[in-house]
C-alpha cells in the first residue's frame, strides 16, 4: 500500500485542474520548463492531471544559452521530464538586449513557447510562477511606480497563458519535486545581485517579512488580485466608450478611465505595448485636459498624436512618425 499523497501534490494537481476545467478531452497543452522546481513542480502535477483527463500535454525546455553548460541543463531537464512521463524538446533561444537583461530573457522565452504553442495547435500554455514570483512583481512595479497595471501582477489566466501556481509558494514546489522524486536545477542568476529581482527576493522580502510580522507575499498576492480585478472593470468600461477620439468625450470622462481608453487607442494605433509608460499617457491626457497648442506626442513604436479639428469637433489622429522626428 502506498504511503499518503503529499498535500502539496494534492493541492498542485487541484490547481492545474481547474486552471484546464474549461478544455475539452484530448485538447493539446505546453508546459514551459527551465529545469527549475517551480517547472518541475508543475510538470509532474500536470502530468497526472492530464492522465486523468487525456490532455495531449509536452513540455519545452527553453536554453536560454546565457551560462556556460546551459545546454547540458536543459538536456537533464528533459530527463527528468521523461522520468515522470512528460515528453520534452529543448528550444535554444537567443536573447537580445531591449529592456535589459530579464525583460530580454522573458521575451525570448515567450517568443518560443508560443512558436511551440503554435506547432502543437496547443489551447493552453502553461507557466509556473508562484506566488513568492507574485510578491516580487508587485513590489518591483511599485518601485518603477509605473502604475495599477504593474501592481496588479500577472492575471492567472491571460489568454493562451496560464499560470495555475499562483497561490503556492515556492517551498511548496521544492516540496513537490521532492515528493516526485525530482531534483532540481537552482539558477546562479536567481541569486546573482546584479539582478534587481533577486536582490528583491533575497533582501527586500526578507526585511518586510521580519518588520511586518510575515504574511507579506500573501498579502502582496491578494492587492495584485483586488488591483487586477479593478483594472478589468475600467479596461471592460474604456471598452464601452462611445468616439473614444472625440475630445470632448475624453474630457468627460472620469480620468481612471480617460487614462484607460487613451491607452487602448494608442496601442490599436499600434504603440508598443512593452513600452508604453504611464508618462506618455499623461501626455496624451495633456492634448485632452491641458492643449496649449503641443504639436505632437510621440509614442514607442513611432506612432505619433495630434490634436485636429474635425468636421465634428476636435479629435485625436494618430499617425507613424516622420522618419527623422
Amino acid at each position: 500500500m502506498g504511503g499518503a499523497l503529499d498535500p502539496a501534490v494534492a493541492t498542485g494537481r487541484n490547481l492545474v485542474r481547474r486552471s484546464l476545467a474549461d478544455l475539452p478531452s484530448g485538447s493539446p497543452v505546453v508546459v514551459g520548463v527551465s529545469g527549475g522546481a517551480d517547472s518541475l513542480a508543475l510538470a509532474a502535477v500536470a502530468a497526472f492531471v492530464a492522465g486523468q483527463e487525456s490532455f495531449a500535454l509536452t513540455a519545452v525546455v527553453v536554453d536560454h544559452g546565457l551560462q556556460p553548460g546551459s545546454d547540458e541543463v536543459a538536456a537533464t531537464a528533459v530527463r527528468r521530464l521523461t522520468s515522470v512521463g512528460v515528453p520534452a524538446t529543448v528550444r535554444r533561444v537567443d536573447v537580445g538586449r531591449t529592456g535589459g537583461p530579464e525583460a530580454a530573457a522573458r521575451s525570448a522565452r515567450r517568443a518560443a513557447l508560443t512558436v511551440a504553442a503554435d506547432e502543437a495547435g496547443a489551447a493552453a500554455v502553461l507557466l509556473a510562477h508562484t506566488l513568492d514570483d507574485q510578491a516580487e512583481t508587485v513590489l518591483l512595479g511599485l518601485g518603477r511606480g509605473s502604475g495599477p497595471r504593474s501592481i496588479a501582477g500577472m492575471a492567472p489566466r491571460d489568454g493562451l497563458w496560464r499560470r495555475p501556481l499562483l497561490t503556492l509558494r515556492r517551498s511548496d514546489t521544492e516540496r513537490i519535486c521532492r515528493a516526485s522524486g525530482l531534483e532540481w536545477w537552482s539558477d546562479p542568476h536567481n541569486v546573482d545581485p546584479a539582478f534587481r529581482r533577486s536582490r528583491v527576493r533575497a533582501e527586500v522580502v526578507p526585511v518586510l517579512e521580519d518588520v511586518l510580522g510575515g504574511g507579506v507575499a500573501e498579502a502582496l498576492a491578494r492587492t495584485a488580485d483586488q488591483v487586477r480585478a479593478d483594472g478589468a472593470l475600467l479596461d471592460a468600461l474604456a471598452a464601452d466608450v462611445a468616439e473614444p477620439h472625440d475630445v470632448a468625450v475624453l474630457a468627460a470622462l472620469p480620468g481612471a478611465l480617460r487614462s484607460r481608453v487613451l491607452r487602448r487607442i494608442a496601442l490599436e494605433a499600434g504603440a508598443s505595448a512593452d513600452e508604453l509608460s504611464s508618462t506618455h499617457l499623461f501626455e496624451l491626457d495633456r492634448l485632452v485636459t491641458d492643449w496649449h497648442g503641443q504639436r505632437r506626442i510621440e509614442l514607442p513604436g513611432r506612432v505619433s498624436v495630434t490634436r485636429a479639428r474635425t468636421s465634428g469637433g476636435t479629435s485625436l489622429t494618430f499617425a507613424a512618425t516622420p522618419v527623422g522626428g
